[in-house]
């Protein structure tokens, strides 16, 4: 008896902008055609290891705080109910490096267009566009409004 087919792992970043959001939603209707699952990954720094802004008074505080973010964030794009199997995944890291460790193993790495921090007028964001050059899966990047019912 052949052991059952390993079920194809979606991997999706998750950073509070609207084009990751749309990112999610692509990526759960895309493990439902494939009989696959969802991880939703987002990264997390202290505020104080990206640049100089004083000693981190309390790390147990930064990860509370991202705990919450990335809880609203889930509640922001799936209201009533998550798909089956989504998992979901907090790491400290840089989101580049978070993300393309993740895509190890995955069917896919979805990811938005352009994050929380990228220059309007930017084509892609500093995070997809690395993710689509050092990633160890296809990469798909969506923007915001390929997410909008027509």
């Amino acid at each position: 008896m052949q052991p059952p087919e390993p079920k194809a792992r979606v991997v999706a970043g998750v950073d509070g902008s609207p084009s990751s959001y749309a990112a999610l939603r692509w990526a759960a209707r895309y493990a439902e055609m494939v009989g696959g699952f969802v991880e939703a990954v987002c990264a997390w720094d202290t505020p104080s290891a990206i640049g100089w802004a004083g000693p981190a008074i309390d790390p147990e505080f930064d990860l509370e705080q991202a705990q919450e973010r990335f809880a609203e964030e889930m509640r922001a794009v799936f209201p009533d109910q998550r798909p089956a199997g989504m998992r979901e995944i907090l790491v400290e890291g840089d989101p580049s490096d978070v993300l393309i460790a993740a895509s190890e193993g995955a069917e896919v790495l979805v990811v938005g267009r352009r994050g929380r921090g990228g220059f309007a007028r930017a084509i892609l964001g500093s995070v997809s566009l690395r993710c689509a050059q050092h990633a160890a899966c296809p990469v798909v990047v969506v923007r915001e409004d390929q997410d909008r019912p027509r």
